[in-house]
């Protein structure tokens, strides 16, 4: 495991990479709005994929490095991301598909950001698809955008709500809440079964 620090223009974020023996793509990974990179679903799918042959950046956004835990506005979050990937992509992974995701907000990031950073993939990990008690406060033109292959692991009793599979989107439910604690073996599994998917795809 490596840490480094990239520069953005909403100052310095930080990338913990995870490299695979033989790596096959490339997987950014953002974090909550409140949350880091410690969160349980981002730490199992991180250990998954690397043993499935992808590498794995775990991002954090430049509030979080500065050890704020109020989220910065949308925009920055997306500038900050791409100025992220940009480097990695150069930096590190010159010859790897880059596939963007992230849990919650980060999985909103990795939504918004996918056709300008070009993800050839987008993983949503517990997808807030409207705020709690507010489904009329709908978020899926953000899922909707994405013309590249996504898959959504979402909690069976996930407050945000469930969004449903389309053309391109694969949506795979497991145990637990928002938090995707109760059962990561099964969101790492849905994740692995999908990459494997979608790599021979691209390949």
């Amino acid at each position: 495991m490596t840490r480094v620090e990239v520069d953005t223009p909403h100052g310095p974020a930080r990338a913990e990479l995870h490299c695979a023996e033989e790596a096959r793509a490339a997987l950014l990974l953002g974090h909550g709005a409140g949350g880091g990179i410690a969160a349980p679903d981002l730490v199992a799918v991180t250990r998954a994929v690397t043993a499935a042959g992808v590498d794995v950046a775990l991002v954090e956004q430049p509030y979080r490095v500065a050890g704020r835990r109020a989220p910065a506005p949308a925009a920055q979050l997306d500038v900050a991301w791409l100025a992220v990937a940009e480097d990695l992509g150069e930096r590190w992974f010159p010859d790897l598909p880059l596939i963007f995701g992230g849990r919650s907000s980060g999985a909103r990031v990795a939504c918004r950001t996918a056709e300008a950073g070009e993800a050839s993939a987008v993983l949503c990990l517990a997808f807030p698809l409207h705020p709690p008690g507010k489904p009329e406060k709908l978020r899926l033109a953000e899922l909707d955008a994405v013309e590249v292959p996504v898959l959504v692991v979402q909690g069976e009793r996930d407050s945000f709500g469930q969004p449903e599979p389309s053309h391109g989107r694969d949506v795979v439910l497991v145990p637990g809440d928002h938090s995707l604690k109760s059962d990561v073996d099964a969101v790492s599994r849905a994740v692995v079964e999908w990459l494997n998917r979608i790599l021979r795809l691209i390949d």
